[in-house]
């Protein structure tokens, strides 16, 4: 089924945005669940359960041109159910909807809007974009919803989130969101919408299931629903069956903290003393000491304490009054930690540091003395040394930095969305007087570029593919220095200590050298000590992302986070490890990738040539010996399946189109592939997936309706108000 029509093929760019091409581009294919083949073998653990998978997917887009960015887009679902057959058998089988969201339904009720409702991200952060030109798509944005609360709307505006961004379990409920509104139910396993969630219960669903607390996110008053603003990335305890959340808004205080607890509230157990107490859920209880508006997408929570970061990282409308950008980064100002008690809010501590930006935790736990008091904090995160993934994801150059010192100037790469001009490479090369004809050249299938610009693949020692016999040779010491800083990836999995005593910040510095971001852990190892974070790499260069590139994931890791750690300390001990700038293990991507040891601290599955994976989730194995048993399921797709211009054949020519695949991961061995699910289509590049289990998936709230499109469809009114408002709305579109 096709939703929307084809007004997104109408008319394209000629200048292809990197984000709206080949594997990125949006579908307008939604399929319920349909039975899928697969090759190899499907584990029983897998059995009644789903993978679902988010990531935004713009419907309403006649021509964009270059004003997008990757995080924009109407939010799309696409699962794989594993459907118990009989005789033991397990069927496969695909999903794809859209999150039918009040922005998604409304761009399709009207045949004049053919833009986004919303403006896009590209536009508040482009640097170059002026005053005018924001406050004028602002105000359309504003219009267009004040438009759809008058009569002849099909519907409503009330929420402006586009629940592009993830997907999670608490409490009986699916929830899809965005850091632009609040959660939106979703039901399983086939994928319909329900309603928004609101802390105490979601629309459509019986009034006698709801909480008989009526505490809401938000609670009402001028400001309330932008205080719905909810992170995409809130943390449920596997043990007390908490979620916890946090709210990011424009106006003070501007950082608000929920914890919601399962079902009614109940007894759990306090922070500190390890004694059962009643506890009530917390809505919207303001954290002190954020002093501005910022862009907040994650944070890290351990068993007994929470920890947002205030990252020198703006995102303020307001900025434009002061003659500065909407979105900003001032790697001049520190970065800072917030620490405090899980349901105290108001005792934060603040730790400060080097500039940086974190968009993903990977995993945060407590560090108890003997007596098992909690003496500090440590968390995993994926830390860049810039905000250049803000504008790359838009295919924008970002401003300048403010200061930079000589030294930072050497040291400061792209970030793990960004890539290396291949053409500085080769300068780079010509150095040595051996030219660029030893290097390991990739066809230009495997390249995103559009003129099929050949991809240099950073090994040191290359034999020449025309004279193989020859010696390899190798590169001066000297110039591999300066080649790898230059094209070396900033994004790396970093560890930090929140000493509590001392108020600092014992330990910070990256565990691995390698690029590294989607970082998950084994689900019931989440707010503990887990050995093992997994996450994704890439092996590829090419131009950078804001010439009109986009990163893509070829390298699957897991990195045994215990041991490395342990190593860090040593050497901080022993003073060979530098805090903050310094790493424990120095190899680059293609020397883990050469390492064929089981037993190293770093494993890595690259994807088959010209293959290229989304972020892996982990499913543990029935009675597993140890923590990685399991397996990691991820998106696959072959760009192989792509024409010489670098773009995905029609989607709704069921015979030709491109088609993606669900792969099934040895996370042990990170090698074998144990199975893999042939999908009737593509799964564009997205964002956050999660597996739910059979359980869960049973054990899911009653729900009374869910939301449709057939309103949004039907045919228009007539009359003359609705051709007055007809002119507006198309005045405005």
């Amino acid at each position: 089924m096709v939703v929307a029509g084809q007004r997104r093929r109408k008319g394209q760019a000629s200048a292809k945005h990197p984000y709206l091409a080949g594997n990125y581009a949006p579908i307008q294919q939604v399929t319920p669940l349909t039975p899928c083949t697969f090759e190899g073998h499907i584990p029983d653990e897998l059995s009644g359960g789903e993978y679902v998978r988010n990531g935004g997917n713009p419907v309403s887009n006649e021509d964009l041109g270059r004003d997008s960015h990757w995080f924009d887009g109407d939010g799309m679902l696409s699962g794989v159910a594993f459907t118990r057959g009989g005789q033991g058998n397990i069927i496969p089988e695909f999903v794809n909807q859209f999150v039918l969201t009040d922005v998604f339904l409304s761009s399709i009720s009207s045949p004049h809007v053919k833009t986004p409702i919303l403006p896009s991200i590209a536009t508040l952060v482009n640097p170059l974009a002026s005053f005018f030109a924001i406050t004028l798509r602002i105000m359309r944005t504003i219009l267009l919803v004040l438009l759809s609360f008058l009569p002849g709307s099909k519907q409503t505006i009330k929420k402006i989130s586009v629940a592009n961004t993830s997907i999670w379990y608490h409490d009986g409920r699916a929830l899809a969101g965005c850091e632009s509104g609040p959660p939106l139910r979703i039901n399983l396993p086939g994928l319909e919408t329900v309603g928004w969630y609101n802390g105490a219960g979601a629309e459509n669903e019986p009034e006698t299931q709801c909480s008989s607390d009526a505490q809401t996110i938000g609670g009402g008053g001028l400001f309330g629903w932008m205080r719905e603003w909810t992170t995409a990335h809130p943390k449920v305890d596997p043990d007390t069956k908490e979620m916890l959340l946090f709210h990011s808004s424009f106006v003070p205080p501007y950082v608000q903290y929920s914890v919601i607890p399962e079902g009614q509230p109940s007894v759990l157990v306090d922070d500190e003393k390890h004694q059962n107490i009643s506890r009530k859920k917390l809505v919207n209880l303001p954290l002190p000491g954020v002093s501005s508006a910022k862009m907040m997408h994650d944070f890290g929570v351990s068993s007994t304490h929470s920890v947002i970061m205030d990252l020198p990282l703006s995102l303020d409308p307001l900025n434009l009054l002061r003659n500065r950008p909407v979105v900003e980064y001032d790697q001049t100002r520190p970065s800072r930690f917030g620490v405090f008690p899980r349901h105290s809010p108001h005792l934060v501590k603040w730790f400060e540091t080097k500039a940086c930006c974190i968009f993903h935790t990977a995993n945060t736990w407590d560090g108890r003395s003997k007596q098992g008091h909690v003496q500090s904090i440590h968390m995993l995160a994926c830390r860049l040394t810039s905000a250049s993934t803000v504008f790359s994801a838009g295919n924008i150059s970002g401003p300048q930095p403010k200061t930079l010192t000589a030294y930072e100037k050497k040291k400061t790469g792209m970030s793990f969305f960004s890539r290396y001009d291949a053409d500085i490479e080769r300068e780079q090369l010509a150095k040595t007087g051996d030219g660029a004809s030893h290097l390991e050249i990739a066809p230009a299938a495997y390249s995103d570029d559009v003129e099929s610009t050949p991809l240099i693949r950073g090994h040191r020692v290359k034999t020449d593919p025309e004279s193989p016999n020859e010696h390899p040779f190798e590169l001066p010491e000297e110039i591999w220095e300066e080649w790898t800083d230059a094209e070396e990836d900033q994004c790396r999995l970093y560890y930090y200590d929140f000493e509590l005593g001392s108020g600092k910040i014992k330990s910070q510095y990256a565990l691995s050298r390698i690029p590294f971001e989607f970082p998950s852990v084994r689900p019931d190892c989440e707010m503990k000590q887990a050995k093992y974070i997994y996450g994704c790499s890439t092996s590829c260069a090419s131009f950078g992302a804001a010439l009109g590139k986009s990163a893509k994931i070829d390298v699957l890791v897991k990195i045994d986070a215990e041991r490395l750690i342990a190593d860090g300390e040593q050497q901080l001990a022993a003073g060979t490890l530098q805090q903050v700038t310094d790493c424990v293990d120095k190899r680059t991507i293609a020397q883990v990738l050469e390492n064929k040891n089981p037993g190293d601290t770093i494993q890595a599955f690259q994807m088959p040539f010209g293959w290229f994976a989304q972020e892996p989730r982990f499913v543990a194995k029935h009675n597993g010996r140890s923590e990685d048993d399991g397996y990691l399921l991820t998106y696959a797709f072959n760009e192989a399946q792509l024409d010489v211009e670098g773009d995905v054949p029609p989607d709704e020519d069921e015979a030709r189109r491109a088609r993606s695949e669900l792969w099934i991961i040895d996370a042990k061995d990170m090698k074998t592939v144990v199975g893999r699910v042939l999908l009737p289509q593509r799964v564009p590049y997205g964002l956050h997936g999660t597996w739910f289990s059979e359980a869960e998936i049973q054990s899911q709230r009653a729900v009374q309706t869910v939301r449709s499109t057939a309103l949004a469809l039907s045919k228009q009114q007539t009359g003359l108000w609705m051709a007055v408002r007809g002119a507006v709305e198309k005045w405005l579109a």
